[in-house]
């Protein structure tokens, strides 16, 4: 998606300040445009709907906790208060209102992770209070709430993802370009989530994985070509399409570890929601992936 008019600025600005010219096309073109979510401070309950990590949810009395496949409760993640984070979504991807939840199941093996996303909208979420969690949910795990704030931000591509042969040069290393995305993203130690960015990886291909089981049902090998293959067969043989299946898949939310809320994915990792451009602009959170990154 193009850059607002006001991102680009901002954006052409910081790449003369870094003195980074010699990407400017190529940073501008694949710089998305995100939304970090920080936390701000310890969960009181005092109010319901806010966003929040950690903690127990808000639900209304007719929305059933959700179960994994073996009946167990999932774990609680996250809530967000649409208006407050649409707001900072300059892709308006987002639903404008209601509230967004993200519960999960065991995190192992660290692909195709059960879980839930679930969407209620005002009229619905305007009845909800605060619920508390099952005495035993899957991951076993009690978080800690805390209250969360959005903001804006661009998210450049980061390690997993930049064409390191295009930002280097000989006055430029990947030190000075990673000076450049602190910038850029406005990074703040409160930060734990982020929607629409780059997930954290090593190899760039968290789209192929996400986009393959959502399609066809069947899990990475870690081969892109053969997962642009199935994809492609299940798209008719068109390798246009299976393309722009990958384009499109979006990072809807990652979720780091945090020692603050009690989130510790794996090693230290990051828990990552995935969905279909074509389902998140109908608002269809039923069609997701998630999958666990951890070095």
């Amino acid at each position: 998606m193009k850059l607002t008019e006001q991102n680009l600025s901002k954006m052409q600005n910081i790449i003369k300040e870094h003195q980074f010219e010699h990407a400017a096309d190529y940073l501008i073109e694949h710089t998305r445009q995100g939304v970090r979510l920080s936390k701000k401070k310890l969960e009181d309950y005092a109010e319901s709907n806010n966003s929040r990590f950690g903690g127990d949810p808000d639900l209304p009395e007719e929305v059933e906790w959700p179960l994994d496949s073996e009946g167990t409760p999932m774990t609680f993640l996250a809530q967000l208060q649409l208006k407050d984070v649409a707001a900072q979504d300059a892709t308006r991807s987002l639903p404008t209102s209601g509230m967004l939840y993200f519960f999960v199941g065991v995190d192992e093996p660290a692909y195709n992770i059960e879980h839930r996303v679930l969407y209620l909208p005002e009229g619905h979420s305007a009845a909800a209070v605060r619920r508390r969690a099952p005495e035993e949910t899957a991951l076993d795990e009690v978080f800690t709430g805390y209250r969360m704030e959005a903001r804006a931000t661009l998210e450049p591509p980061n390690y997993g993802y930049v064409d390191v042969e295009l930002i280097e040069n000989d006055e430029h290393d990947y030190e000075s370009y990673e000076e450049l995305c602190f910038q850029l993203t406005e990074l703040d130690s409160g930060d734990i989530g982020t929607l629409f960015g780059y997930p954290s990886t090593q190899h760039g291909d968290c789209e192929f994985e996400a986009a393959l089981m959502l399609l066809t049902g069947s899990e990475y090998n870690y081969s892109m070509d053969a997962a642009m293959q199935q994809i492609a067969k299940h798209c008719g043989g068109s390798t246009e399409r299976a393309q722009q299946e990958i384009q499109d898949m979006m990072l809807l939310l990652a979720v780091d570890s945090d020692d603050d809320v009690g989130f510790c994915w794996w090693d230290a990792g990051e828990l990552q929601f995935f969905i279909r451009k074509e389902d998140l602009l109908v608002n269809n959170f039923e069609h997701t992936y998630c999958s666990l990154y951890s070095s």
